[in-house]
């Protein structure tokens, strides 16, 4: 049985059944946080070296979360903040610039032994991949998670206005996209 995040928080709070606390929290959110941070870096390897520098960064910080926000929400922050480091390494690795870096996740998610270009499964995955950053965690969130926009914007730290724009100027260019890769 999975018990309420409160409850998690209480038992991680108490020495003697913070690690079980922790290997519940992990247990609760590791998938929902795995398939956030591999559509945004693509590949499942770096997802999983991602989500595990997430869940460092959660064991040493979860002592001083504040409970302002939901644990689920202060989760998906610090696995969108790790994905966006990490890219920005991948960038400054090769200092190529975030356009090669985009193409390169195209070219990972078409390497792939289940790619068949026919599938729109693969097509709305590639059109993902030319949005710009942003655009592209916003529908993630959106269309994947289907996080509402207020809890994206406490995500994000973005209006909802903006995030609204987002989503949908990211919904014309998929839809254009898939339209014209046929």
């Amino acid at each position: 049985m999975i018990l309420d995040d409160g409850e998690l928080l209480r038992l991680f709070r108490q020495e003697t059944t913070r690690e079980s606390a922790f290997t519940d929290i992990i247990k609760k959110y590791q998938e929902k946080l795995y398939w956030h941070i591999r559509r945004m870096v693509v590949s499942h390897d770096d997802a999983n070296d991602v989500l595990q520098n997430v869940f460092i960064k959660v064991w040493k910080a979860l002592d001083g979360f504040r409970e302002d926000s939901q644990l689920y929400t202060w989760l998906y922050r610090i696995a969108t903040n790790e994905s966006l480091t990490f890219l920005e390494q991948q960038k400054r690795k090769g200092s190529v610039s975030f356009d090669d870096v985009e193409s390169g996740l195209s070219n990972k998610i078409k390497a792939d032994d289940g790619f068949d270009a026919k599938k729109l499964e693969w097509k709305l995955q590639l059109a993902i991949q030319q949005l710009p950053e942003k655009q592209r965690l916003v529908f993630n969130l959106r269309y994947y998670d289907e996080m509402p926009y207020e809890q994206m914007s406490r995500v994000l730290d973005t209006s909802e206005g903006a995030l609204k724009a987002s989503y949908h100027h990211a919904a014309k260019k998929i839809e254009e996209f898939i339209r014209n890769s046929d």
